[in-house]
């Protein structure tokens, strides 16, 4: 945990900045368990997706419920905006991802092709595709634009649980609860087959995030966080200290910091140059269950749920000091 990656980022100083986190918002209109939530580009809306099969969409300075969205038929278990701002898309045991329009609050097109519960969904850096996987061990690559499959990823031996595209190469990494990492290059021309596998974890992967220079940060079921260098499937430096699995990571703006959700009532903020744990943050509620942000700069948001149907959903502001 203390030896010194060579490939993460410094800041002018090399030390993060302290940060000041105080309690914001909490948001209580839900009839089920939040299964997920997401912040807008801009910070200014906040989705949730819950198990009574809607998507809630929240003015984050009032706490303000706008809408509440229905038409998937079973539990609602992600849900992502398009790095636009323009759309978001929702994931549901309905076996269907759901693409909506952000300005009118609209279901745009239902995505079928899945055969089981779909559990998680990402869009590409320039919002034209959409990456979705789950329970039938496959991965999906849609454009948005039309609805149409472009590819069709199969090689995990597991639920496929989380996905995330990289920012500096026409790259996707898919995490199962096989315990592996693919990266599938999905450059026009390429087979699709991923090049590389990352093993390393010894428990399901949970949640994947890239930096803006690339590197990618992977949680686990066995209360690790990892972060690679992928193009060289270098492993940089491992973070040790939940007590319980990874539910969702995002790395600060300067990549020195990392933030990470656990089952446990608990956020951990970490440096990751020297993978020491700088804040912890026990939550009042029954479960830290979802981590997402703003990123402009100064500040990350994480929001926690809870396990109690009609119980509220709160998010924190990690500001720097």
């Amino acid at each position: 945990m203390g030896r010194q990656p060579a490939g993460l980022r410094r800041g002018h100083s090399g030390v993060p900045a302290m940060l000041a986190v105080r309690r914001v918002k909490f948001f209580g209109r839900h009839s089920g368990e939040v299964s997920s939530s997401a912040f807008s580009p801009d910070g200014q809306m906040l989705l949730t997706a819950s198990e009574d099969g809607c998507v809630y969409g929240w003015e984050t300075r009032s706490g303000q419920l706008l809408w509440r969205l229905s038409g998937h038929t079973g539990p609602v278990k992600f849900c992502r905006f398009s790095p636009d701002g323009h759309l978001f898309a929702s994931t549901s045991c309905d076996h269907t991802v759901r693409l909506w329009d952000m300005a009118r609050a609209k279901c745009l097109r239902v995505l079928k092709g899945h055969q089981l519960s779909v559990e998680m969904v990402s869009f590409s850096p320039d919002s034209k595709q959409l990456a979705s996987g789950g329970w039938d061990k496959r991965v999906m690559i849609w454009e948005v634009q039309s609805g149409q499959v472009l590819r069709l990823l199969v090689g995990h031996r597991d639920s496929v649980q989380s996905s995330d595209f990289s920012p500096t190469v026409n790259c996707l990494a898919t995490g199962s609860w096989d315990s592996t990492i693919r990266i599938w290059d999905l450059r026009a021309g390429t087979p699709a087959v991923s090049h590389q596998a990352l093993e390393g974890h010894s428990g399901n992967i949970s949640c994947l995030c890239y930096s803006a220079s690339g590197l990618l940060a992977s949680g686990s079921w066995d209360k690790t966080i990892h972060i690679w260098k992928p193009m060289t499937s270098s492993l940089l430096v491992q973070l040790r200290g939940h007590i319980t699995w990874v539910k969702s990571i995002a790395f600060s703006p300067d990549e020195l910091r990392l933030v990470s959700a656990a089952y446990s009532r608990m956020v951990k903020i970490w440096d990751c140059n020297t993978g020491k744990c700088l804040e912890t943050l026990k939550g009042v509620l029954d479960l830290a269950h979802t981590l997402s942000g703003a990123a402009d700069q100064t500040r990350r948001q994480a929001s926690h749920t809870t396990t109690s149907p009609r119980a509220p959903q709160t998010y924190h502001h990690l500001r720097q000091r």
